[in-house]
């Protein structure tokens, strides 16, 4: 993703008028010139600094710090004075005393820069305020003969839990990516927000250091690295590893391919380490498709590149991981491969499929991204209008992506004009975005089932939307502020007030915990919390449906928000493997209850406010479809799979087994009857040995976790021949059928048939 280049409105360009200039100029100082192992940097007189590579090439031309101040404002520095001093190590370093502006009275400003081998070590002190905001604080940095734009990638780091269960990615900061012919450079941070960099300034947080006083620091590191391997060298982390394929989400598109996995490991230590390297490929079931144990020894700073080719199965997903040890250090990286086949989809917007959070990030680009919904048979966006981040509205309706608005911040319980101005504009918005639905804010009924704000809701919001629709002759579809949580207390409330009437589709969250999909509780047992019965998915959908019946009007159901999160090592959350069940599960319900829409929450992990970080702890990162480096989860082939059964379906019937523990579901489609069946041996709860902890040891995604196996005998369509069975991520295997019946073995798993009778259960 390219740096973000909004205006900065800090007035920067103001300050280099010369009533802020410093009252007295710092005088010229000869310049200090520093060397290591592929990196000189260049004190120069005017208190600049230029890095340079070992050839002697300016790459980088470091000018200017910004402070920031709860009562002075941001104040930047207006050039300064080099000295070469003694680090406490015995190390050389240049030091810049900078100078301030005369509006910035007591405010000091020192920079220190020192240099090891292809990095640069910079640390900024800022004093003299009682009042200094560290986290605002910048550094000003022009890239020289740059070859390609200036890119951001969040830092991660994989880890182990020491209680056991499944490694997980942390936060390790962000680097700003320079690239010049043959070289790259990279500015490496603890801690960045990549929406406050522009093209001349980088946000670089700083930390308090006293009442008055804080500071920042920062590396830069020279070489043809991964950005993840100059994280590592940046912060002195003794090993480090990167892995990654040159394909677009680590996905292929038919058998046989070879699928490489690429690898980095760089050594972060001052002297060389002899290091052994251990990789493997592991199939849905476990099987292992591929591994080797390799070694080298690695310069100190220095990398090893290496690769391994994996076999692309039919369809399916492939879980990889290196390790590199030596001695007593370590290091992990984990990515998924998968193979998923074109697809031509048919039913175009009578489709239900459809993406809740717009592809924001379009990484690894727009045309990817694009191209990545098409493969998944998504045909909805959630979100689409000018300005917003993602694909834009041209792009989507070109190729058959319709596209709603949810629009938030109603300044419920304003002023008229407050009120009035809300209204306009988001009108306007949704007007020019030619939205299909327009879905009135989100999740206002909070807290769940206290029926708080309906009113409100609806006189500050909603009907201000429909007003100015209606008066601009619009026949746009109106949705009720998608709920958290199928909650008919606040329906009721919302009722009353006058909105059931206003909208017509009703939208609804119906998230859910340790429960299957179909795990449909009486609403009047529900039990609230936040591991409470309240976020089941089957029963908030049958109850939705049973307001709609009793208030009237046809409304159309949207589910604006489903998911199937994956926070590792946690009970509440699903497994990787019980979540692409789940995913399947929880389309082919929402098809046979005649939901009109389903947006899934979201294509990838990751937060709106930190994209591409790390945030393990969050249970909000946790929902994509794919991982955080957009790699595929088991739940990306389950979407897909319930995309391309269902995508010209009509439900008919459940089906009814002697077992009453035999669940399923009957479809007819172009190419025959379509039964998805399951069995609730096991239960409807997920993870049920957990303790009172939140950490529960996930297992990892090929072990099947369902411990009773049902045979069920079911009628196939002709006398002899075959029946074809399609686990969640469509994975097929071939039966044979006998006397006009074939033998199913069944477990908590959905699994789909294509051969069996019209009336498979028929007694």
């Amino acid at each position: 993703m390219s740096v973000h280049r909004r205006r900065f409105l800090q007035g920067t360009a103001a300050a280099t008028g010369a009533a802020l200039l410093p009252t007295g100029a710092a005088h010229a100082a000869a310049p200090v010139t520093l060397s290591a192992e592929g990196v000189t940097i260049v004190g120069q007189s005017d208190g600049n600094v230029l890095v340079q590579d070992g050839s002697g090439t300016g790459h980088v031309l470091l000018s200017h710090f910004m402070i920031k101040d709860s009562v002075l404002g941001q104040k930047r520095t207006f050039g300064g004075t080099p000295a070469q001093i003694t680090l406490p190590d015995g190390r050389p370093a240049l030091q810049v005393t900078y100078a301030m502006g005369s509006d910035a009275p007591g405010i000091t400003v020192r920079g220190t820069f020192d240099v090891t081998a292809r990095t640069v070590h910079m640390k900024w002190e800022a004093g003299g305020s009682g009042t200094l905001t560290p986290t605002g604080f910048m550094f000003a940095r022009t890239l020289q003969g740059a070859s390609a734009p200036e890119s951001y990638e969040a830092l991660t780091v994989w880890e182990r839990d020491a209680r056991g269960g499944i490694p997980y990615e942390r936060n390790a900061g962000g680097v700003y990516a320079g690239t010049w012919t043959g070289s790259k450079g990279f500015f490496c941070l603890t801690s960045t927000n990549p929406a406050y960099t522009n093209a001349t300034w980088i946000h670089s947080p700083g930390t308090s250091t006293g009442a008055d006083t804080a500071v920042t620091e920062a590396e830069f590191v020279l070489g043809e690295l991964r950005p993840r391997a100059a994280g590592a060298l940046a912060a002195g982390r003794p090993l480090g590893v990167e892995v990654w394929t040159d394909q677009p989400f680590n996905l292929y598109r038919a058998a046989g391919q070879s699928m490489l996995l690429k690898a980095q490991v760089v050594n972060g230590g001052s002297a060389p380490k002899p290091v052994t390297l251990k990789w493997w490929a592991r199939d849905f079931a476990g099987t292992k498709l591929g591994c080797s144990t390799v070694r080298r020894t690695v310069a100190a700073g220095g990398c090893w590149d290496v690769s391994f080719p994996v076999t692309a199965p039919s369809q399916g997903i492939v879980f990889t991981e290196v390790e590199v040890v030596s001695g007593s250090d370590s290091a992990l990286a984990r990515t998924n491969l998968a193979v998923l086949p074109d697809f031509d989809y048919e039913a175009g917007t009578e489709s239900m499929f459809g993406i809740a959070n717009y592809p924001w990030l379009l990484k690894p680009g727009k045309e990817a991204v694009l191209g990545l919904l098409k493969t998944l048979g998504v045909k909805w966006v959630r979100i689409a209008y000018a300005g917003a981040p993602g694909i834009d509205i041209a792009t989507l309706d070109a190729n058959g992506i319709a596209h709603n608005v949810e629009l938030s911040g109603i300044p419920t319980g304003g002023t008229a004009e407050q009120i009035a101005a809300w209204a306009d504009t988001n009108v306007a918005k949704a007007l020019a975005a030619q939205a299909r639905y327009f879905e009135v804010s989100n999740e206002v009924n909070q807290p769940w089932m206290s029926g708080r704000g309906a009113d409100l809701y609806v006189r500050d919001g909603l009907k201000q939307v429909t007003d100015r629709l209606a008066a601009a002759g619009s026949d746009m579809k109106v949705m009720n502020a998608g709920l958290g949580g199928m909650d008919y207390v606040w329906t009721e409330n919302f009722r009353a007030a006058g909105g059931w009437d206003l909208i017509d589709a009703f939208a609804v969250h119906p998230g859910r915990g340790n429960f299957t999909p179909d795990y449909a509780p009486d609403p009047a047992e529900w039990t609230q919390g936040s591991s409470g019965t309240y976020w089941n998915f089957l029963g908030a959908v049958r109850k939705a449906n049973a307001l709609i019946a009793e208030y009237g009007g046809n409304k159309e159901l949207w589910l604006t928000e489903a998911y199937a999160p994956t926070k590792p090592n946690a009970w509440w959350a699903d497994t990787y493997r019980h979540a692409a069940e789940n995913v399947l599960l929880t389309l082919a319900l929402a098809k046979a209850e005649g939901v009109r829409g389903v947006n899934w929450y979201q294509l990838h992990d990751s937060t709106v406010l930190h994209p591409q970080e790390a945030d393990p702890a969050n249970p909000e990162y946790h929902y994509g479809l794919m991982n955080r480096d957009t790699s595929p989860k088991p739940s990306l082939l389950a979407f897909a799979t319930a995309a391309r059964v269902l995508d010209r379906a009509a439900y008919v019937r459940p089906l009814v087994f002697a077992d009453p523990d035999v669940k399923g579901l009957l479809f007819t489609t172009p190419d025959g009857p379509v039964s998805i069946l399951w069995s609730r041996k096991d239960g409807y709860i997920l993870n049920a040995d957990h303790g009172e902890d939140p950490w529960y040891a996930s297992p990892e995604p090929w072990t099947d976790t369902w411990t009773t196996r049902t045979a069920v005998v079911a009628h196939s369509a002709a006398v002899g021949g075959t029946v074809k069975e399609l686990n969640c991520i469509g994975q097929e295997r071939t039966l044979t059928a006998s006397g006009g019946k074939v033998t199913l073995t069944l477990d908590g798993a959905p699994r789909i048939y294509y051969g069996l009778a019209a009336n498979p259960d028929w007694k």
